[in-house]
């Protein structure tokens, strides 16, 4: 039986790289599902007074999260792409019935730490896969399309489950879906993704570079990582709380919690291929500062709903900038055969932020107010833009595309 012929490009790979797309949707349709009531669910079903307790659930997710997307980097040359998306999914499975039984509150929290490693690993291997099979010319555009799929799946069911609750319980609307959502991504995968390997080592054999890195590029993009991941984690995890405290209902909530992944996902669309075309920097620094007017915005407008959803807006707008943007330029700073390490690398240090920034809003919500807290966030997100505006951006390796084609010698942009 004849191999089949390995080449590089999104029209080469339509069929896999759509596959993936659905798939990451999937992904992040997984989170999507806490975003706008677990945080209500920990003070109104659990009686948890504290925001720093409420906010346990999404330090065990980002420490989960960041953990495994380091050991994903160094495994996925050794293990293969498709059998750490597979092991992703199948640690996805538990979370439904621990959150559908959990009797206190430390049971959510376990169900987090599943949950950051199906999306550690999930995630990670859509994003490395897509990229290896896109190769060096559109590099940005596949980012733009994975990242943009995975945000639409976390909108639609922050949105829907939020939207769900005011008539069935909430722990219920999310263990359902959960469970439907699981099973069909283990499926899929199993299935019907094939491993990207012979990509990775098809481009490798074309690649020129010395192999060495843009150091200060890779920690401007690890620290822009890390706070655009601690702002979102105040998004995620405070932003429903100093909502509810200044009288907005649960579907307001849930609306504001729909629009914030939901303007990040589709403009992802656009902002993945516009970083092919202008370069990364302007993207990031663009991004950050736009989130940090929008996080302003929130607390300026004293959480009145009119002015959240602006806030929402802002946000989105910012993070869309910036996502896509950043992995792209961690891939272009490496060699085909590096760049799963890279990425892995970078995206402990984004999903650190996760961490951080639940500790952060909840103790500093604590201490001095959830509205100063959001400000003391906000201020670190434009530090984080003024960093990489700093930053001396190299250009990028010389990046060929190793085979002829229709996007054959258009070169990627930093």
């Amino acid at each position: 039986m004849t191999a089949r012929p390995v080449s590089l490009g999104l029209r080469a790979n339509a069929a896999q790289f759509s596959l993936l797309v659905g798939l990451n949707a999937l992904v992040g349709a997984m989170v999507g599902l806490e975003r706008s009531v677990l945080p209500l669910v920990g003070k109104r079903d659990f009686h948890l007074g504290s925001d720093v307790s409420i906010l346990s659930f999404v330090v065990a997710f980002g420490a989960a999260k960041a953990v495994t997307n380091l050991a994903a980097g160094v495994l996925a040359d050794r293990v293969g792409r498709k059998r750490l998306l597979v092991a992703g999914w199948l640690f996805a499975l538990p979370v439904p019935a621990l959150i559908g039984l959990a009797p206190s509150w430390w049971l959510i929290v376990v169900a987090n730490l599943f949950l950051g490693v199906n999306q550690g690993l999930a995630w990670s291997m859509t994003v490395v896969m897509k990229i290896d099979l896109a190769g060096p010319a559109r590099r940005g555009l596949a980012l733009g399309l994975n990242e943009s799929a995975g945000y639409l799946g976390v909108a639609a069911t922050a949105f829907l489950t939020g939207a769900a609750a005011t008539t069935v319980a909430p722990r219920t609307v999310i263990w359902v879906v959960a469970a439907v959502t699981a099973v069909a991504g283990s499926l899929v995968s199993i299935v019907f993704v094939r491993d990207t390997g012979e990509h990775v080592a098809h481009e490798q054999r074309a690649d020129e570079s010395d192999g060495g890195a843009h150091n200060p590029v890779l920690r401007a993009c690890a620290q822009a990582g890390l706070v655009n991941n601690l702002n979102d984690a105040l998004a995620w995890g405070l932003a429903p709380l100093y909502l509810a405290a200044h009288g907005a209902s649960v579907r307001q909530i849930a609306l504001v919690a729909g629009v914030y992944p939901g303007v990040w996902g589709i403009a992802q669309l656009a902002t993945g291929w516009l970083s092919d075309l202008v370069g990364r920097k302007p993207l990031i620094v663009l991004g950050m500062l736009v989130q940090a007017a929008g996080l302003g915005l929130l607390v300026a407008g004293d959480a009145r709903f009119s002015f959240a959803l602006i806030a929402a807006v802002l946000l989105g707008l910012g993070t869309a900038l910036v996502y896509p943007a950043l992995i792209a330029a961690v891939s272009d700073a490496v060699t085909p055969q590096a760049r799963a390490r890279a990425i892995g690398l970078y995206r402990f240090w984004r999903d650190a932020g996760f961490v951080l920034g639940a500790l952060i809003a909840g103790l500093a919500a604590d201490a001095v107010g959830a509205g100063a807290a959001i400000v003391l966030v906000a201020a670190l997100t434009g530090g984080s833009g003024l960093w990489v505006a700093a930053t001396s951006w190299t250009p990028e390796r010389p990046a060929s595309e190793p085979s002829p084609g229709p996007m054959s010698g258009i070169a990627t942009k930093v």
